[in-house]
């Protein structure tokens, strides 16, 4: 793995061989067929779509590098032993090489607490221009959350807040949900009763990445929203209690939700990591969830486990509170923040939020675009 956020440069290390040089002096030879894979004439790549004319799985596994050479600063010429020849920009390779193996080639998640003091906020508009938009999605990418002041109270206006980020993504609670106080809910969103701090949908396949949650009227005095870094708190149980952690990470939860019209489960961990061992998402939902019958040992180590973790995300150390007034909504990433509220009065007045979800690949994925359009260098640059 090449560490992120260090030196790197490329040199010929020998009359066929390219090599990638670390700040402290170490190097290593640049595979033949990473580098093969890799170029982007018209011979190897459609121009248009950048998609490639060849499957690598093709190449032969003993490719070699015939000759490198560096025809101009910043590029170097390369002969491959299949014939083929191509040129390649240097600081395209180091762009990539300085990307972690787990980089979504956007803003690395900055963890906080309930001592964050100043929140993303930002005012709405219809019509921003892309720079705005820009500052926008790095807010949400880096903290996980903004709010936007100034949206119209206009029912269904959530809708257009989420085509600016992405589509929406329907469930069998439609493209979009009232959140308030009804009689007979099928849901304990839909009461007044104080919800702890919770992911949604953990009992879909795949969990919805986003939620939005628009005020469209708040007339009591409770029902403050609350949200919790999940991945701060992982992290601390990480460092605190490894062994509950390490459990968390590696128990198969069933999480399920029943109606008259639907029945949804499907299995994860309450802390889930990627390939790497980073964090990748939290699935929690203690309301809806079922572990397996497992040995009485595990079990009783399991349970510890949830209990130091649910106690933590419950700490006032990790939240935040704010209200929500008419006219601001909330957008947060469903599989890194944990969302609750406390109880209110239905009696003191009307309390009505308008929800809806999208997946987290359109942030990220406009967050590029926009960045490519603006032209802006950052350290974080896009992978070939």
């Amino acid at each position: 793995m090449v560490p992120q956020q260090r030196s790197l440069t490329l040199k010929i290390g020998g009359p066929a061989e390219l090599t990638l040089v670390r700040a402290d002096g170490s190097e290593y030879a640049v595979h033949p067929l990473w580098l093969r894979e890799r170029c982007r004439d018209a011979g190897s790549i459609d121009l248009k779509t950048q998609q490639r004319l060849q499957d690598p799985s093709d190449f032969d596994p003993g490719l070699r590098l015939l000759a490198v050479s560096q025809p101009s600063p910043g590029i170097f010429r390369v002969r491959f032993g299949d014939g083929h020849e191509a040129s390649f920009v240097a600081e395209e390779l180091l762009a990539e090489a300085r990307l972690a193996d787990n980089s979504h080639d956007c803003p690395a998640p900055a963890l906080w607490d309930g001592s964050l003091g100043q929140l993303p906020r930002a005012r709405w508009r219809a019509d921003p221009a892309d720079a705005e938009v820009l500052a926008w999605l790095e807010s949400f990418l880096t903290l996980g959350f903004v709010i936007f002041e100034g949206v119209p109270t206009a029912p269904g206006s959530v809708l257009g807040v989420a085509a600016m980020f992405g589509f929406t993504r329907e469930t069998n609670f439609g493209p979009l949900f009232n959140v308030r106080s009804t009689p007979d809910a099928t849901d304990l969103a839909y009461t007044a009763l104080s919800l702890d701090p919770h992911t949604d949908n953990p009992y879909r396949t795949p969990v919805p990445g986003i939620q939005l949650l628009h005020c469209l009227a708040n007339e009591t005095r409770g029902g403050l929203s609350t949200l919790v870094d999940g991945f701060a708190v992982a992290q601390a149980l990480r460092r605190q209690e490894r062994a509950a952690f390490d459990i968390l990470t590696s128990t198969p939860v069933r999480f399920k939700y029943i109606d008259a019209s639907t029945e949804l489960t499907a299995s994860a961990p309450p802390i889930e990591l990627d390939v790497t061992g980073a964090l990748q998402a939290v699935h929690f939902s203690p309301r809806l969830d079922f572990v397996p019958l497992l040995e009485p040992q595990r079990l009783d180590a399991y349970y510890r486990a949830r209990r130091a973790f649910d106690h933590r995300l419950r700490a006032p150390q990790f939240e935040i509170r704010f209200l929500l007034g008419a006219g601001d909504l909330v957008m947060f990433d469903n599989c890194r923040l944990l969302h609750g509220r406390t109880a209110f009065d239905p009696a003191e007045g009307l309390r009505h939020l308008q929800g809806c979800y999208i997946d987290i690949d359109g942030p990220r994925s406009l967050y590029r675009v926009l960045r490519r359009r603006l032209g802006r260098a950052t350290d974080v640059r896009r992978s070939a």
